[in-house]
């Protein structure tokens, strides 16, 4: 996040163990949260399972928003139904589980 100026960011662990980390894409022509990043990197590296996503920061964690809404979590659930989130806020404090039913 400090490295991308990004206020938001996320992670995925694939069923290898590989770690993808990611920052949001906002481009006028391209608008994706870091979880949705994270999540196509590993699809795009040949990741065959999820285990588990974090985000830090962005939707819900700051502004009061519902986190759940992130469009990664789909993403993240769809490769692995069984794959969960941990949320934090942009400091890393706070963290919950989300298990998407």
């Amino acid at each position: 996040m400090a490295r991308a100026g990004a206020a938001a960011g996320a992670a995925v662990r694939d069923s290898d163990g590989r770690t993808y980390a990611a920052g949001p894409v906002e481009l006028a022509a391209l608008q994706l949260s870091a979880l949705q990043v994270a999540v196509a990197m590993a699809i795009s590296s040949g990741a065959e399972g999820l285990e588990a996503g974090l985000l830090v920061g962005g939707s819900g964690t700051t502004t009061g928003d519902r986190v759940d809404t992130d469009p990664g979590l789909a993403a993240l659930t769809e490769v692995s139904s069984s794959a969960y989130a941990i949320v934090a806020d942009a400091q890393g404090g706070n963290p919950r589980r989300l298990d998407r039913e």
